[in-house]
């Protein structure tokens, strides 16, 4: 493998990644075991030349989350790394779930499949839930001569699931022109008509409902540049503080928050993401079948085939995204309405004292949204929002604070 930037090495080499030796970057990262780490901004590695970041984004994503679309919003986000995790086959990739939309790095020799996979993502979400999903391409070169680095490390879920964390403003910076009609133009994708490979995409658990009291969706963004890891490591221990501990003991997924139900409430959203040119029914019967021999596997907590749903159901609750960095930390939390008072005020603090930008929303349920590869290694990977808004409605406050701060 080529040379590449050791972690640390904040100073870009273009020469540091050529083409031919950069297509394992991500997969050749050591993944890193304690979520504590993603503060440690000199670990992170940058993100080769080569490479390509792709991002998408549900246009009016609040107008629809008023108007009840809020499952179909999450889809439509997680679609879009599904689609691209088919198109480039046992590639590697870095990709971070939004609430209303995603972000997905892949190298040089996949990145005209990936965008290919965006663009027929974008048509479906159009076709399937009336929903505009903007998608663009952006180098990851010219991210850079922008002024936005994009920096990964990997944080080991499970035994085989894997989280990219980002940092660097790249990332900032490609959501900004991904919603920038003029500046973000020369990326920008165009929807497709062809149909969307999202095999693996799965909506079939009901809402978790907090055994606490209340979900709340945190993301928050330390804005003194000079000591940003710092701060980012001290907000951390002041959140464990409010919580009592590590978040892990605020995790919306538990043995007693994880309900399925048959049919599945959102099964048949999963079945029109996948049907493409097929008849709805042909694809939905299918499912609900499938969805019965595992309803009836999580009842009785047994195996039925390759499902094992003690298993199953032990790797779900270890393995999801409640708490990840892309620049941001975001977190959705079962907490008690006291603690998500004490939560709002020790962030309020923070932010008067010039040093966060946060947003927070409060819900009776968060949403998870699941990507499932390959139930026999437990690789797979279950994205979390709050119900009702979650990040998307969080990230309006948290903006007007970053405004204020600016």
């Amino acid at each position: 493998m080529a040379d590449r930037p050791a972690p640390g090495d904040q100073t870009h080499d273009p020469a540091a990644a050529p083409a031919e030796g950069s297509a394992r970057f991500y997969a050749d990262l050591e993944a890193f075991a304690d979520f504590g780490g993603f503060s440690d901004l000199r670990s992170y590695t940058a993100l080769p030349d080569d490479w390509t970041v792709l991002a998408s984004d549900v246009v009016g994503s609040t107008e629809a989350i008023d108007a009840g679309k809020y499952k179909q919003v999450n889809m439509a986000g997680a679609a879009t790394i599904m689609a691209v995790l088919n198109a480039i086959g046992d590639v590697d990739a870095p990709y971070v779930f939004g609430g209303d939309g995603a972000l997905i790095a892949v190298p040089s020799a996949v990145a005209p499949a990936a965008t290919d996979a965006m663009a027929r993502t974008a048509g479906m979400v159009r076709t399937v839930f009336d929903l505009t999903l903007r998608v663009s391409a952006f180098p990851a070169a010219a991210l850079r001569d922008l002024g936005g680095d994009v920096r990964v490390r990997k944080f080991a879920l499970g035994r085989s699931a894997r989280l990219a964390m980002f940092a660097g403003d790249g990332v900032q910076l490609a959501e900004a022109l991904l919603k920038d009609p003029d500046a973000g133009a020369p990326f920008r994708l165009e929807p497709s008509d062809e149909p969307a490979d999202v095999e693996g995409l799965s909506c079939r658990w009901e809402p978790l409902k907090p055994t606490k009291g209340v979900m709340v969706t945190v993301m928050a963004q330390c804005v003194r540049a000079d000591a940003a890891g710092e701060d980012l490591a001290a907000l951390r221990h002041r959140m464990q503080a409010v919580l009592g501990g590590d978040e892990t003991g605020s995790a919306p997924a538990s043995d007693q928050s994880l309900m399925f139900r048959w049919p599945p409430s959102g099964l048949k959203f999963e079945a029109l993401a996948r049907a493409g040119r097929r008849q709805f029914w042909t694809t939905y019967l299918p499912l609900l079948l499938q969805s019965l021999a595992q309803g009836w596997a999580q009842k009785f907590r047994r195996k039925i085939g390759g499902y094992d749903a003690p298993a199953y159901r032990r790797e779900m609750i270890a393995q999801t995204d409640f708490r990840k960095f892309d620049g941001l930390l975001r977190m959705v939390l079962d907490v008690t309405p006291a603690t998500a008072d004490a939560m709002e005020a020790m962030l309020q603090s923070e932010h008067r004292a010039g040093r966060v930008a946060y947003g927070m929303h409060r819900a009776d349920a968060a949403l998870m949204t699941c990507l499932v590869f390959d139930l026999a290694a437990a690789d797979h990977v279950h994205f979390i929002d709050g119900a009702n808004g979650g990040f998307a409605l969080a990230a309006r406050q948290f903006k007007q604070q970053l405004t204020a701060l600016a």
